[in-house]
């Protein structure tokens, strides 16, 4: 059998389950491990699956960057001008991936901060700007996030510690739980082990969006930034655990959020 029609049948095998174990793929194409385990490794450098002990895993469920970035981006920017707002120059600061995180990068021109981050369009929206102390987490190429995660990206934030990170994500749930993708699970866990204060930027399509794995939990949240018609019960159970949330709406979305509000939750 080609190797190409081994591919097709292998994705088609992860998308029907989401996961699917060397031994089961070994036996349905009836070719050696060996010869799994360099397929999924070569679908893995294409961003078509991301392997795991034993096996390897699928996630269709998140839109390719170039998809979500200009939608609704009006929502995203109010969310973005509230979470720059609650940013004091000479501060660090990590941003994560996603698309607000990105518009959140545009408000921050001409500030004097140290930005670290993995997202390669908040990276390439202030490599230009002088003001800003820009360090660029290294690691492997996720082209449909259009950032850098794996083991890499862990190592370099053990190195460092930030005042405030600012992420995204694929959901939330109706728990409090922050979902998103296998291949993004670590790096964000480290990011959040990296930082003071810990602010999710998510717009009303989150609730409860998608992805398969958990990211953390509300005891892992210190701000949610979302939009005023986000879903009301989710933003209870996270005011109820101590998060703070935060829903501006457009008259109001730059006013400060006083420091002594956000909780501590460490």
């Amino acid at each position: 059998m080609l190797a190409e029609r081994r591919h097709q049948l292998i994705l088609r095998a992860l998308r029907s389950g989401g996961t699917a174990t060397v031994a089961n793929l070994s036996a349905q194409l009836d070719v050696s491990a060996a010869t799994v385990r360099r397929d999924l490794l070569k679908l893995e450098r294409d961003g078509c699956l991301t392997r795991v002990h034993g096996g390897a895993v699928i996630d269709e469920s998140q839109p390719p960057f170039i998809e979500t970035a200009e939608v609704d981006v009006a929502a995203k920017d109010v969310i973005a001008a509230q979470a720059a707002a609650m940013i004091e120059d000479g501060q660090s600061i990590i941003l994560g991936s996603g698309t607000s995180v990105c518009r959140l990068a545009r408000q921050l021109h001409g500030r004097r901060l140290t930005v670290i981050t993995n997202n390669l369009a908040a990276y390439e929206e202030l490599a230009e700007d002088e003001t800003i102390d820009l360090m660029l987490l290294g690691g492997r190429f996720i082209r449909k996030s259009r950032s850098l995660d794996g083991f890499m990206v862990e190592d370099n934030l053990r190195q460092v510690h930030a005042d405030w990170l600012f992420m995204g994500a694929c959901g939330i749930r109706r728990g409090g739980q922050v979902m998103g993708t296998a291949t993004e699970v670590s790096a964000r866990r480290a990011m959040i082990a990296a930082s003071e204060k810990v602010v999710l930027l998510v717009d009303q399509s989150k609730f409860p969006g998608m992805g398969i794995v958990k990211i953390c939990g509300p005891e892992d949240l210190h701000v949610v930034v979302t939009n005023a018609s986000s879903d009301a019960t989710t933003c209870m159970t996270l005011k109820e655990a101590g998060v703070l949330v935060v829903q501006p709406i457009p008259s109001n979305y730059s006013e400060q959020i006083p420091i002594h509000e956000v909780p501590d939750r460490h």
